[in-house]
């Protein structure tokens, strides 16, 4: 099974960035963005920042590795490596790819969270391994992410 990445992804005013996913035949359900390692990524944090330009239209700095995840799946074994990021912009208009363009793939809304547990535990958030890795770090996201804060953030 592929290797992806995940972005925890803090914007302007330390919010978390997630995905509020609605697919057709299924539950809603939460994610942070990301994707599968393709053959042209040079590198794991190439991969990320394909994918964050992709799903948000988005560039980001201070990319930060958090944790890499391994957990059974489909009978296999599945590796996420997590990397934190602060947001410089986002443009959808730079959205593309199959998450954008079919819409058999569902709704992509983006939606910023304040950084408390519950915002992580009362979510359908997949995989659980990234949901369980950001409700025992939410708080501590601002300080393991490098890089400047907004204004009105501090620093």
């Amino acid at each position: 099974m592929r290797p992806s990445v995940r972005g925890v992804l803090l914007d302007h005013d330390e919010q978390l960035l997630i995905f509020r996913r609605t697919v057709p035949g299924r539950e809603v359900y939460w994610s942070v963005p990301g994707g599968h390692v393709e053959p042209e990524d040079a590198t794991l944090e190439d991969t990320l920042h394909r994918e964050l330009l992709e799903e948000l239209g988005a560039t980001v700095s201070a990319v930060t590795p958090l944790t890499t995840l391994t957990y059974a799946r489909q009978g296999e074994f599945k590796t996420q490596h997590v990397y934190g990021c602060r947001l410089v912009r986002m443009d959808p208009a730079l959205r593309h790819g199959p998450e954008v363009d079919d819409p058999a793939r569902g709704v992509y809304e983006v939606v910023p969270v304040p950084l408390r547990e519950s915002e992580i535990t009362s979510r359908n958030l997949v995989p659980e391994a990234v949901a369980g890795y950001l409700s025992r770090h939410i708080t501590a996201l601002p300080r393991l992410i490098g890089g400047p804060r907004s204004p009105t953030g501090g620093r």
